[in-house]
């Protein structure tokens, strides 16, 4: 007779014997039946070291790939996500490692999707995601291509997948005993000190931090990683501020609050310096080369936008009397110019809160950020409508505004500049007090425009017109991470350059929907402030196919939607 912990574990094994047979039998029962057959199977099983639930199958086999999820005891050390910082960073090394060996697994099993298995596509920047959730247990939500022959299931292939290919690629990436202890460390303890150093920034009035041996320059355009044998940065002595973080001491350059300009020749690392701070706003994996290139949480990337569509933004501060008498503190067009798009994307910044605007000299509108004497003389003020930015800075200083602007060619800047930095072969000089000394031996005969205040007005979305309802059927749908499809408009995120990943895509269209009808008691502010508090990804439904992203690129995705009004606050 069988002692009675042997029992139970005998009987345990014959349970989960049950269950996999179960699903083995069904799989087998609809072998070679048209494909809707698959629905079947949709339910819960369990195996032996994880529970699976199939949760929704895919149509044929070339929509989406089926939903799953598996759930499995929670075998890790308590280190790992013992804060928030941790947490995040634990869940998103566990989904890198389930991407890494899925991709592996995955094979074409027949027509359409079959054979794939996948899960939401990780990029170098650590996010909070919905596919995998870590607590007592670990969840996690991915995506399986059910195969088929044409339309028709190919039970075979169904059966590989989930009884030899999951149950080792979860056993891979989900459970202590087989995970490299020293990188998801390593991993963790990044993403924690990363975080320490961007909640400290106030307190030492800096708005971005370059650690000492950062490798800023990428390996493409199209390539995320970094680029081999870089320079690695190094502060100058005058800039240079150190952080004595949780896990480590990190010294690097330190950017204070107010207007820097970053100078230098063409092919030098302005441009480098410039995308390396707007993507600081996120944390990145280690050996990113970026990891400790932070940047406070409200920055912003502000660009011309030639085309864009703008709906009931007060541009007053900056454009005024413009021809046919057209009222630019309630200003909307379909097809801005640069100038107008520009001052449109600085306005929509702050009325969300951002105080800290990233500036490209190449990809502004010139005519809003100078007018030179020559300009001034040629055409009299009374002619011109813009207030250039130049001129402005007083004023956003007034409301706590900074600024780091690239400045190839426009040397007035060193007249408003707190802070000079030239880029010489990619490394940094301190060069302020020689920008001052030329400004005062070459002195500039522009006349300094009045600055006007800055109008920040609140604006109230129309809920009628955020409607992604065509012939009956919701549709919304990330394209890519520079389109979202909303309804019947496709939404141009191209120019919305702090956007990562395509999960943030599919959850700004999910997050815009949901939201809609909180316009008519508050406005665009107010309430995604109120989610932010919460968390983004905590109104979306449980699927994993989301990446948390910030108030400021739903509010821009939402400013970008064709046919969108709002109404001003009085």
């Amino acid at each position: 007779m069988l002692p009675h912990a042997c029992k139970h574990k005998y009987f345990i094994s014959l349970e989960y014997k049950f269950e996999m047979n179960r699903l083995k039998a069904l799989l087998s029962k609809i072998d070679g039946k048209g494909y809707k057959a698959y629905k079947n199977i949709e339910g819960k099983y369990e195996f032996p070291n994880f529970t699976l639930y199939v949760e929704h199958v895919q149509s044929d086999p070339y929509a989406p790939p089926s939903a799953c999820k598996v759930v499995v005891k929670n075998t890790f050390p308590d280190k790992f996500f013992l804060n928030d910082s941790r947490k995040i960073a634990f869940e998103d090394f566990l989904n890198r490692r389930f991407y890494d060996i899925a991709i592996k697994k995955s094979r074409k099993r027949g027509s359409g999707k079959s054979g794939l298995i996948t899960i939401l596509r990780p990029s170098q920047c650590v996010l909070k995601r919905s596919s995998v959730i870590a607590g007592e247990n670990i969840e996690v939500r991915f995506y399986i291509g059910l195969p088929a022959h044409g339309r028709r299931i190919l039970a075979r292939g169904a059966k590989e997948i989930f009884f030899r290919d999951l149950p080792e690629i979860v056993e891979k990436s989900l459970f202590f005993k087989n995970t490299d202890e020293e990188k998801l460390i390593e991993h963790v303890k990044c993403i924690e000190d990363a975080d320490f150093i961007r909640k400290n920034l106030k307190k030492h009035e800096l708005v971005a931090f370059i650690a000492n041996g950062a490798i800023l320059p990428r390996k493409s355009g199209i390539e995320d990683l970094p680029l081999k044998n870089a320079v690695p940065f190094e502060s100058p002595s005058s800039l240079e501020i150190s952080f004595d973080c949780p896990n480590r001491r990190i010294k690097g350059m330190g950017i204070k609050e107010g207007v820097t300009l970053i100078v230098g020749g063409a092919y030098h690392g302005k441009s480098t310096l410039l995308q390396a701070i707007e993507k600081g706003v996120y944390n990145h994996v280690p050996k990113d080369g970026r990891e400790f290139v932070i940047t406070r949480e409200d920055a912003v990337k502000i660009r011309a936008e030639d085309g864009r569509y703008v709906a009931n933004v007060d541009i007053s501060s900056f454009i005024s009397n413009l021809p046919n008498g057209i009222d630019t503190s309630n200003f909307s067009t379909e097809n801005a110019s640069g100038s107008t798009s520009q001052a449109a994307n600085i306005c929509e910044a702050l009325e969300i809160g951002s105080r800290l605007l990233l500036i490209d000299e190449d990809t502004s509108a010139t005519n809003l950020m100078l007018r030179d004497r020559r300009v001034q003389e040629l055409i009299e003020k009374e002619k011109e409508p813009i207030t250039p930015l130049i001129d402005m800075i007083s004023s956003l200083k007034k409301i706590g505004v900074s600024i780091i602007m690239v400045a190839g060619g426009i040397g007035e800047y060193f007249d408003v500049a707190d802070l000079v930095i030239m880029m010489d072969c990619y490394k940094p000089c301190d060069v302020t007090e020689k920008a001052k000394r030329i400004a005062k031996k070459f002195t500039s005969h522009r006349i300094k425009e009045e600055p006007k205040e800055i109008r920040i007005k609140d604006r109230y979305p129309v809920a009628k017109t955020i409607n992604p309802v065509v012939k009956g059927k919701t549709k919304i749908k990330a394209l890519g991470i520079d389109k979202l499809q909303f309804g019947k408009q496709i939404i141009d995120l191209g120019k919305v350059e702090q956007i990562v990943e395509i999960g943030q895509v599919k959850a700004i269209g999910d997050i815009i929907y949901r939201i809609a009808s909180m316009f008519n008691r508050k406005c665009l502010r107010e309430v995604l402030e109120e989610i932010d508090k919460k968390g983004f990804l905590s109104i979306l439904p449980a699927r994993g196919e989301y990446a948390e992203p910030r108030k400021y690129e739903i509010a821009f995705s939402l400013n970008r939607l064709r046919g969108m009004k709002c109404i001003p606050k009085s």
